[in-house]
Formats: structure tokens, sequence, C-alpha cells
């Protein structure tokens, strides 16, 4: 349990999409003018990597990976269809957004038109790519660690351009400077906002750092110092002891 919490937070505030590896910036800023538009982007993302990311996993482990064929008996145990990762998972990346976007026209034709071609461009986002390549790099162990990694990756980047879209509906009414308006503002924005994500990383790191060594009590210097004073005295005792043998 406490495997998938770390994995969960991590995914989200630290290994963000947008702010710490700069993935899916292009529909990030195109997208992210109105609120409505980036909630139903946002959302369509997170339906794909929850999607996809399982599926990519289990066909990294049963198909693609070093020794994954063995399971269809031992002569196929030595073939390795690495070199076949990106065709198939982008195959199944895309094989997914089309159904988002059969299902997003469907009932909210008002948000298929305001998405325009950046619906479909979800097939191509390198965000949704790099979610599925960073499972198989990272090598997650199960099923049930890829689908949170899938599922927590992209309620990163939902929160991601749901805040820079807010961010922007506000900032109209600013007097911003004109070298600054459009995407000059939003990166700097951007940029201030990574920083913030990646202030979470302490939350995951602070009990592994070593214990600070506390100050001597006065108890225990006057104990330490009474010792070597004895020891002294003992060592005099033993130098005098042996100039009258002599």
């Amino acid at each position: 349990m406490l495997e998938h919490l770390e994995l969960f937070f991590k995914s989200i505030f630290i290994d963000n999409m947008v702010f710490a590896v700069f993935l899916g910036m292009c529909s990030y800023l195109a997208v992210s003018k109105k609120v409505s538009t980036a909630v139903g982007l946002g959302a369509a993302v997170i339906f794909v990597l929850g999607v996809t990311v399982p599926l990519n996993w289990l066909l990294d482990q049963y198909l693609l990976r070093d020794g994954a064929l063995a399971w269809l008996g031992p002569e196929y145990a030595d073939y390795n269809l690495g070199f076949l990762s990106f065709i198939l998972f982008i195959a199944t990346i895309a094989t997914m957004v089309q159904l988002v976007e059969i299902v997003v026209e469907k009932f909210s034709p008002s948000l298929y038109n305001s998405l325009g071609i950046f619906l479909p461009l979800i097939a191509v986002n390198c965000a949704i790519l790099g979610g599925s390549l960073f499972m198989q790099t990272r090598d997650i162990p199960n099923l049930g660690l890829a689908l949170n990694y899938g599922i927590s990756s992209g309620i990163g980047w939902f929160l991601a351009i749901l805040a820079i879209a807010a961010i922007r509906e506000k900032i109209r009414y600013s007097n911003v400077p004109a070298p600054l308006r459009g995407l000059g503002i939003t990166f700097i924005i951007t940029g201030l906002m990574g920083i913030g994500f990646q202030s979470f990383g302490g939350m995951l790191t602070g009990d592994n750092e070593p214990p600070e060594e506390t100050a001597p009590t006065t108890a225990e210097v006057e104990k330490k110092d009474e010792k070597e004073i004895k020891k002294e005295m003992e060592d005099e005792k033993a130098i005098s002891y042996n100039e009258v043998n002599k």
C-alpha cells in the first residue's frame, strides 16, 4: 500500500509530466486558454494514460522484452521483440485516442469542437508515449503499479493544464508588460509552478536523511572530564613508579 501511495504522489507532483520532464507542452500551451477546454482535454489524457500504460505493460511483459515469449514454449525463450516497442505502444495509444474521440464527439459536441485538432493529436502527445516508455525503463513490477502510474501521471498533467488555464483566464485582466503578454508570461508562470511542484520532493525524502548528532549534555561533559583527569593521574603515577625503579 505504501508503495502505491509513494508512486501516486511522486508521479503527480515530483515527476510531473509537464513540470519535471516538459512533455505534452504543445497541447498544454495551446488548449490552456479556457478552463472548460483544459478540463476536457485533461480528463481525456487521464483516461488514455490510465488505459494505455497497463496495456503496454502487458505487451512489454509477455511479448516485447527479452525472454518474454517463454510462455509459448522453451524454443521461443531466446526471442527479443524489443525493437517493436515504439510501433506497438503507438498503435495501442492511437486505438484508445480514437475511442476517446468517438465518445467525446457523441456525448459532448461542444467540447469536441472546442478541442479541435488537439483531441486526435493526443495520439502523438509525447506525454502519452512518455508514460509508457517511463513505465518500461523503470521496470514497474506489476500491473497494479502500472495502472497507478498511468492514472497518477494523467492526474499530474491534468492539474498542470487546469492550473495554467485558471491563471491565464485571470491574467487577462492584469497589467502585463507588452513584451511578456501571451506565451512569455505563460512560460514564466510555468517555471514558477514547476518550482512549487518540485518542492514536494521533501515529502518522500525527509525520512531518509540521517539523524542529526545531538550536543552532549553538561553531565556527560563533566563525566568525560573526570575520566580524562583520572586517566592522566594514573599515567603520572606510572611514570613516577618507573623513574623510581630506574
